[in-house]
Protein backbone atom coordinates (compact mmCIF):
# COMPACT_ATOMS: atom_id res chain seq x y z
CA UNK A 1 0.00 0.00 0.00
CA UNK A 2 1.42 3.38 -0.93
CA UNK A 3 1.09 6.63 0.95
CA UNK A 4 -1.16 9.36 -0.45
CA UNK A 5 0.70 11.87 -2.65
CA UNK A 6 2.30 14.79 -0.83
CA UNK A 7 0.82 18.00 -2.33
CA UNK A 8 4.12 19.79 -1.65
CA UNK A 9 6.24 17.21 -3.47
CA UNK A 10 7.96 18.77 -6.50
CA UNK A 11 8.70 16.09 -9.14
CA UNK A 12 10.86 18.50 -11.18
CA UNK A 13 13.08 19.27 -8.18
CA UNK A 14 13.19 15.56 -7.36
CA UNK A 15 14.35 14.75 -10.91
CA UNK A 16 17.12 17.37 -10.58
CA UNK A 17 18.15 15.83 -7.25
CA UNK A 18 18.39 12.37 -8.85
CA UNK A 19 20.68 13.92 -11.48
CA UNK A 20 23.27 14.21 -8.69
CA UNK A 21 24.03 10.53 -9.20
CA UNK A 22 26.56 10.12 -12.01
CA UNK A 23 25.79 7.13 -14.22
CA UNK A 24 27.15 5.35 -17.21
CA UNK A 25 25.21 5.50 -20.45
CA UNK A 26 23.79 2.34 -22.00
CA UNK A 27 21.85 1.52 -25.13
CA UNK A 28 19.54 -1.49 -24.94
CA UNK A 29 18.75 -3.20 -28.25
CA UNK A 30 16.22 -5.84 -29.20
CA UNK A 31 14.61 -7.40 -32.24
CA UNK A 32 10.98 -6.26 -32.12
CA UNK A 33 7.89 -6.43 -34.32
CA UNK A 34 8.96 -2.98 -35.59
CA UNK A 35 12.43 -4.31 -36.45
CA UNK A 36 15.71 -3.86 -34.55
CA UNK A 37 15.35 -0.98 -32.05
CA UNK A 38 17.59 0.79 -29.55
CA UNK A 39 16.85 2.89 -26.49
CA UNK A 40 19.24 4.90 -24.30
CA UNK A 41 19.04 4.18 -20.57
CA UNK A 42 21.00 5.14 -17.50
CA UNK A 43 18.76 3.11 -15.19
CA UNK A 44 21.02 0.06 -15.39
CA UNK A 45 22.52 -1.94 -12.54
CA UNK A 46 24.04 -5.29 -11.74
CA UNK A 47 21.80 -7.40 -9.52
CA UNK A 48 23.65 -10.66 -8.95
CA UNK A 49 26.85 -12.48 -9.93
CA UNK A 50 25.44 -15.97 -9.26
CA UNK A 51 23.31 -16.22 -11.21
CA UNK A 52 24.41 -13.31 -13.44
CA UNK A 53 21.47 -10.88 -13.37
CA UNK A 54 21.13 -7.22 -14.35
CA UNK A 55 18.19 -4.82 -14.52
CA UNK A 56 17.14 -1.71 -16.37
CA UNK A 57 14.02 0.44 -16.22
CA UNK A 58 11.73 1.39 -19.08
CA UNK A 59 9.39 4.39 -18.91
CA UNK A 60 5.85 3.06 -19.28
CA UNK A 61 4.95 6.26 -21.15
CA UNK A 62 7.62 5.77 -23.81
CA UNK A 63 6.38 5.06 -27.33
CA UNK A 64 8.95 2.21 -27.33
CA UNK A 65 7.55 0.66 -24.16
CA UNK A 66 5.46 -2.06 -25.78
CA UNK A 67 8.21 -3.16 -28.19
CA UNK A 68 10.82 -3.57 -25.43
CA UNK A 69 8.33 -4.90 -22.85
CA UNK A 70 7.45 -7.74 -25.26
CA UNK A 71 11.04 -8.62 -26.19
CA UNK A 72 12.25 -11.80 -24.50
CA UNK A 73 15.89 -11.15 -25.44
CA UNK A 74 17.90 -7.95 -25.40
CA UNK A 75 21.47 -6.67 -25.32
CA UNK A 76 22.83 -3.92 -23.07
CA UNK A 77 25.69 -1.84 -24.50
CA UNK A 78 27.85 0.39 -22.31
CA UNK A 79 28.87 3.28 -24.53
CA UNK A 80 32.33 4.71 -25.09
CA UNK A 81 32.81 8.47 -24.77
CA UNK A 82 32.89 8.90 -28.56
CA UNK A 83 29.30 7.59 -28.92
CA UNK A 84 27.53 10.63 -27.44
CA UNK A 85 25.63 11.20 -30.71
CA UNK A 86 24.40 7.61 -30.61
CA UNK A 87 23.19 8.12 -27.05
CA UNK A 88 21.25 11.24 -28.08
CA UNK A 89 19.79 9.53 -31.10
CA UNK A 90 18.46 6.54 -29.17
CA UNK A 91 17.18 8.82 -26.40
CA UNK A 92 15.34 11.35 -28.56
CA UNK A 93 15.62 10.53 -32.27
CA UNK A 94 15.35 7.66 -34.70
CA UNK A 95 15.54 4.41 -32.76
CA UNK A 96 15.43 2.01 -35.68
CA UNK A 97 18.82 0.37 -36.25
CA UNK A 98 20.20 0.26 -39.76
CA UNK A 99 21.95 -2.92 -40.88
CA UNK A 100 25.40 -1.25 -40.85
CA UNK A 101 25.09 -0.27 -37.16
CA UNK A 102 24.96 -3.74 -35.66
CA UNK A 103 26.21 -7.25 -36.09
CA UNK A 104 23.37 -9.34 -37.41
CA UNK A 105 25.37 -12.51 -38.01
CA UNK A 106 23.92 -14.30 -34.97
CA UNK A 107 20.52 -15.00 -33.48
CA UNK A 108 21.39 -12.76 -30.54
CA UNK A 109 19.79 -9.33 -30.12
CA UNK A 110 21.36 -6.59 -32.26
CA UNK A 111 24.98 -6.03 -31.21
CA UNK A 112 26.27 -2.47 -31.59
CA UNK A 113 29.74 -2.49 -33.08
CA UNK A 114 31.55 0.03 -30.83
CA UNK A 115 30.35 -0.76 -27.29
CA UNK A 116 32.82 -0.92 -24.40
CA UNK A 117 30.83 -3.79 -22.94
CA UNK A 118 27.90 -5.77 -24.29
CA UNK A 119 25.70 -8.09 -22.27
CA UNK A 120 23.45 -10.59 -24.07
CA UNK A 121 20.37 -11.24 -21.94
CA UNK A 122 17.08 -13.05 -21.72
CA UNK A 123 14.25 -11.66 -19.63
CA UNK A 124 14.16 -13.17 -16.15
CA UNK A 125 11.38 -10.97 -14.76
CA UNK A 126 9.27 -7.89 -15.52
CA UNK A 127 8.07 -5.80 -12.59
CA UNK A 128 5.82 -2.75 -12.85
CA UNK A 129 7.00 -0.15 -10.35
CA UNK A 130 5.39 3.28 -10.45
CA UNK A 131 5.72 4.82 -13.90
CA UNK A 132 8.41 2.36 -15.05
CA UNK A 133 8.73 -1.29 -15.98
CA UNK A 134 11.76 -2.92 -14.36
CA UNK A 135 13.23 -5.56 -16.64
CA UNK A 136 15.50 -8.11 -14.98
CA UNK A 137 17.79 -9.89 -17.41
CA UNK A 138 19.73 -13.13 -17.09
CA UNK A 139 23.13 -12.59 -18.71
CA UNK A 140 24.22 -15.50 -20.90
CA UNK A 141 27.08 -13.87 -22.79
CA UNK A 142 29.22 -10.74 -22.83
CA UNK A 143 32.14 -8.98 -24.48
CA UNK A 144 34.22 -6.10 -23.13
CA UNK A 145 37.11 -3.96 -24.28
CA UNK A 146 39.14 -1.07 -22.81
CA UNK A 147 38.23 2.58 -23.41
CA UNK A 148 36.86 5.75 -21.83
CA UNK A 149 33.19 5.49 -20.81
CA UNK A 150 30.41 7.96 -21.57
CA UNK A 151 28.80 9.24 -18.36
CA UNK A 152 25.80 11.37 -17.47
CA UNK A 153 25.71 13.77 -14.50
CA UNK A 154 23.34 16.65 -13.70
CA UNK A 155 21.91 16.62 -17.21
CA UNK A 156 25.27 16.68 -18.98
CA UNK A 157 27.56 14.17 -20.61
CA UNK A 158 31.02 13.48 -19.28
CA UNK A 159 33.66 10.80 -19.39
CA UNK A 160 35.17 8.25 -17.05
CA UNK A 161 38.75 7.56 -18.07
CA UNK A 162 39.98 4.02 -18.59
CA UNK A 163 41.90 3.19 -15.37
CA UNK A 164 45.64 2.68 -15.77
CA UNK A 165 46.72 -0.91 -15.27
Amino acid sequence: MSAPPDPDFDPTAYRRALGGFATGVCVVTAHTEAGPLGITVNSFTSVSLRPPLILWCLDRGSWRHDAFARADRFAVHMLPVEDRDMSDRFAWGVCQLSSDEFDSSSQEPPRLKNALTRLDCTVNDRIVMGDHLTIVGAVHGFETRPGDALTYYRGRYGAAAQPET
